[in-house]
């Protein structure tokens, strides 16, 4: 086990010997396996432009597969809307689910490194859950991101994060992610 151990994320790591059991205490819960925990992060860049200009799925793509380390999905429509020039089956985005050692890396890089970067940062908003505790926020430029090559992009595009947790309601979901040191807004 102590092998397994070393080879975990800094993340994984902190949720296994800290967070789960002050958790636990905090959220007065008997057993560990009811303990709130991060499911997935999912990515999403809509890129509505790429109607027009197929470069923009190709930076899309570009960024997500740098930013999480795996190829993403391209989205396309689902229905043709003749006012935005959009058939049915045209790509529109492009989205990637990340779970384990990839989920908990990203959201570290997230959480230390890109987050503060971003330009004018005051936190994240408080009041961007769901109400089955996922939280949500955009980012809207990509290259906040350090793996994101300025030079290898043509345009800036935002993204959308979800962080899908296990927690029954919003504050749960709320407590959890402070402790993995989320930077909210006060």
């Amino acid at each position: 086990m102590s092998n397994a151990k070393t080879n975990m994320p800094r993340l994984q790591k902190k949720y296994l010997d800290k967070i789960l059991p002050s958790l636990k205490e905090e959220l007065k819960l008997e057993n560990v396996m009811s303990v709130p925990k991060i499911e997935k992060i999912v990515l999403n860049m809509g890129v509505g432009e790429a109607v027009g200009n197929k470069r923009y799925i190709e930076d899309a793509v570009y960024t997500l597969t740098t930013i999480s380390g795996q190829k993403p999905v391209v989205t396309k429509a689902k229905k043709a809307i003749s006012n935005f020039k959009l058939r049915e089956g045209l790509p529109i985005g492009c989205m990637v689910t990340l779970r384990g050692k990839r989920m908990y890396e990203f959201l570290d890089r997230l959480i230390s490194v890109t987050l503060p970067r971003v330009k004018d940062f005051r936190g994240i908003p408080r009041k961007a859950f769901d109400g089955r505790g996922n939280y949500s926020f955009g980012i809207q430029e990509n290259i906040v991101f350090m793996e994101v090559d300025r030079d290898k992009i043509a345009n800036i595009l935002g993204l959308q994060v979800t962080i899908c947790t296990t927690a029954e309601d919003d504050d749960c979901a709320r407590v959890l992610l402070e402790k993995f040191g989320m930077p909210f807004r006060k």
